[in-house]
């Protein structure tokens, strides 16, 4: 009798496990596939002219990137370019390389990161920016100020 009992209390159980299983394994999926989107934009990409790659790296759960290589780092003189159009007349003698010109990127999921800053050196002129991969080693880069509708997109690729 006492066996019958322990028989029916097991297949019970297991009937909720068969069921809770499947759940548990897209649970954990599901987690693991939204860590591997968030670091998915880290690496090294080439700019749209491809005079430069801009190194993509996280950072207390945001996301930066640096002016890593330029074809031309340095000017008609030998001296390496530095970041002349600054607003900031002080941070005018930076090196243009190790320079960061991505800040405060956050991932909201879906392969888009928001909220974040991108600096033009040319222009010197800092805006609101989005990032979002668009596959096939593709990376668009939107600048906008106020409104996204009225910005500039740039397409990066992921250096091999």
């Amino acid at each position: 009798m006492i066996f019958v009992f322990l028989w029916r209390k097991q297949k019970k159980y297991s009937n909720i496990m068969k069921k809770l299983f499947p759940v548990l394994i897209l649970l954990m999926l599901s987690i693991s596939a939204y860590s591997q989107d968030a670091s998915a934009v880290t690496g090294n990409w080439y700019t749209e002219n491809e005079e430069s790659i801009i190194r993509i790296y996280e950072s207390g759960g945001k996301y930066y990137g640096e002016i890593h290589w330029v074809e031309e780092p340095k000017d008609k003189n030998g001296n390496y370019k530095k970041d002349k159009n600054n607003p900031d007349k002080s941070k005018r003698d930076r090196r243009l390389l190790g320079l960061v010109i991505l800040k405060d990127f956050k991932y909201d999921g879906d392969g888009e990161w928001s909220e974040g800053k991108i600096y033009d050196p040319e222009k010197g002129k800092t805006y609101q920016a989005q990032m979002q991969l668009k596959g096939n080693g593709k990376l668009e880069v939107r600048g906008y100020i106020g409104v996204p509708a009225f910005g500039r997109s740039t397409v990066w690729t992921r250096e091999n």
